[in-house]
């Protein structure tokens, strides 16, 4: 298993092993864009109410959320963001703002 901040390392590294340099941001952030749409596809046609074509079927879901995440660290290293207190901040937020908020719903009952 692999920590958020093992993660950013990693990615950095093959970044400077294979990758030459980071894509500026703006080409990193049409690329997480890109690889979000390949995921909403594969969710949209293997979960959703959209048929699946047969090019569809061999595409990994894993795979792709992976290429998501690979893309997310790229751009958190490059703009100097620490990721794991990132997450960590967030959830303190979230769990603020909606500690009772979801539990209340009716809708999620």
């Amino acid at each position: 298993m692999m920590t958020i901040q093992e993660a950013q390392a990693t990615v950095d590294k093959w970044i400077k092993d294979y990758g030459v340099r980071y894509f500026n941001e703006l080409t990193n952030m049409a690329q997480l864009t890109e690889e979000v749409g390949e995921v909403a596809r594969i969710i949209a046609r293997r979960y959703g109410e959209q048929s699946e074509k047969e090019s569809d079927k061999t595409k990994n879901l894993g795979d792709e959320l992976a290429d998501v995440l690979f893309v997310t660290i790229c751009l958190a290293n490059q703009t100097g963001v620490d990721l794991d207190a990132a997450l960590k901040r967030n959830l303190d937020k979230k769990t603020k703002r909606d500690s009772k908020r979801h539990q209340e719903n009716e809708k999620l009952k």
